[in-house]
Parts: structure tokens; sequence; C-alpha cells
């Protein structure tokens, strides 16, 4: 009787499977670990710009996770597939905006003369992308749940969550492009020959030392993860919601979830606020004005000659009246 129930309610199932429960409650605490993780290491090195980043990433997953743990229960309902359809389509997107923002702050460490693009161009560039192609994945993921509840085709908001998953992949070919040219020329000490703003400086061009090289290796390997997920994704909306791909549970969970999960851990252990601040005071960029800075730069600077203002040694009594 359990047998005949379940297959029926996987051939009623939005899924065309029945979400396995152990598998949610997994990834539910995975994510949840992750995003508290993230969440207590942003405020403990004064990252804040990873919160609408790896925290909101990491706290979408587990929205997207809870329902479709629901899903395990209630397989025919439609609410949780709603959820989990738009959330753990648009959730690492803001991850790879990470990825944008540090290598802005590495072309700042290492000379931005190396680089086609300087830090605030670079954020500014491939973060605008990164939000176009989250609201199309949005707009698409909506349309989609919309047309799923109303019983009607949802292919064409797969078709527009899919323009945005190209979008994604784009940005991310270009960038991993203008990064390895970065980093060979700075191997090789061969900058482009002119600055990217007038009456901008930089910083001296040094050898790579040991946390940004391993800042460069865990960029590598989360952008790697990312791209993977964006080909699963691109193939599976292309396969359609009826086909092989977006019905078999276990391309679902090695090619998405696990892709995801294993870039937000590894930028734990890749954390910029670990592995730059060592660097970041002597490396910054110089500019004009604050204003020619990126924003996280700004609240690097601020943060710095807080801390130095805080704890310097500063003689009140040769002040008294």
């Amino acid at each position: 009787m359990s047998n005949t129930t379940t297959t029926d309610d996987a051939t009623h199932s939005p899924y065309g499977y029945v979400p396995t429960k152990w598998v949610g409650f997994m990834f539910v605490g995975v994510f949840a670990i992750s995003t508290f993780a993230h969440a207590a290491q942003a405020i403990h090195f004064r990252t804040w710009w990873l919160f609408p980043t790896a925290v909101m990433c990491g706290l979408l997953e587990v929205i997207g996770w809870v329902a479709r743990l629901w899903s395990g229960f209630q397989p025919t309902l439609l609410e949780p597939y709603i959820i989990q359809t738009t959330a753990t389509i648009i959730a690492p997107t803001p991850l790879l905006a990470t990825n944008f923002i540090i290598l802005g702050r590495l072309i700042g460490h290492l000379g931005a003369k190396y680089s086609r693009l300087g830090p605030r161009a670079y954020s500014i560039v491939f973060t605008s992308c990164d939000i176009v192609a989250l609201v199309v994945q949005a707009v698409g993921g909506v349309k989609a749940s919309k047309a799923v509840s109303d019983h009607e085709d949802p292919e064409p908001g797969g078709h527009i969550m899919l323009i945005g998953i190209i979008i994604q992949m784009i940005a991310i070919i270009v960038y991993v492009s203008l990064a390895a040219e970065f980093i060979f020329r700075v191997l090789r000490d061969r900058p482009l020959g002119r600055s990217r703003s007038s009456g901008a400086q930089f910083s001296k061009p040094t050898e790579i030392e040991g946390p940004i090289k391993l800042m460069i290796y865990g960029l590598m390997f989360m952008s790697g993860c990312i791209f993977l997920r964006s080909i699963y994704r691109t193939i599976e909306l292309i396969n359609g919601f009826t086909g092989i791909i977006i019905t078999t549970q276990i391309y679902f969970i090695l090619f998405d979830a696990t892709l995801i999960a294993f870039a937000l851990y590894a930028l734990h252990y890749f954390h910029p606020g670990r592995l730059l601040q060592s660097v970041q005071a002597k490396h910054m960029p110089l500019a004009g004005s604050d204003f020619d800075l990126p924003l996280e730069y700004r609240y690097d600077k601020w943060n710095n000659s807080h801390s130095t203002f805080k704890h310097s040694n500063f003689d009140h009594s040769s002040y008294a009246p």
C-alpha cells in the first residue's frame, strides 16, 4: 500500500519525484550552519559587504531547502515547490558577486596597472551584471511558478530563467578571462602601460604573498563550482520542466546543492577578512579622494584609521588645563 502511495505521489508531484526527507534535513543543516558562520565572520572581520552576498546566498538556500523538505512530507503541494524553484535558482547569484568584489580587492593590492579595469570599475561592472542576472532569474522563476500553480505551461518562465543563467555564465567567463590576464601580467610584471583614471596613483607591484595566493586559489575553486552549477542549470532548463534532468533528484543534489555548499564552505577557509587583512593596509590603492575607491575599501580605510586612533597611546595630560 505504501509503495502504491509513493508511486502516486511521485506521479502527481510537480518535481516528478518525492524529495528525500533525510537529504532535505541534511542540506537545511549544511546551509544554515554556513549562513550563521558567514554572518559571524562578517561581523568579526567587519566585512559588511558579505551580508548581501554570501550570507544572502546561504539564507536563500536555507529557504529553498526548507521548502524541499516540506515537499518531502507533502509532495503534491504546489506552494513549497514554487518557493524552492525561485529560491534555489537565484541563491548562487549573490555568492558570485562575492567573487567579483574580492577580485577587485586583489587588483587594488597587487597593482591596478596590471588590470584592464580598476578595482572600483570591476565591482560596479560585474556586480551590475550579477544584479541583472538575479532580476531576470527571479522574474522567470515567479512566472514559471505562477504557471505551475495555474496548471499552465511553465516553459516561458523557464526560458526567462535560462536567459538569466546565460547572462551569469557570460559574466563568469569574462570575469575569469580578465582575472587570468591580470594574474599573468602580475607574475610576468607586464603592466598595461597606462593608468585607469587621471590623477590616480596605484600601489607598487609586489611579489604575490602567501595569503593572496590562497585567496586566488579560493576564487578559482569557488568560481569553478558556480560555473559548473550554471552549466547544469542551463542544460536542465533547455531540457524543460518535464525533462529527464529536472525530474532526476540526484542531478540536482550533485550539481546544484553540493556545488554551492562547496563554494560557501570554501569561502569560510579562503575568507577575505582573514587572508587580506594583513596586506590591506600595505597595499591599499591610493586615489585622489575616498570616492575614487570601491565602497568596501572605504570601509577598510575607516576601520583601519578607527582602530589606530582607538589603540594609540594618546597623552591626554599634555592637554590638561
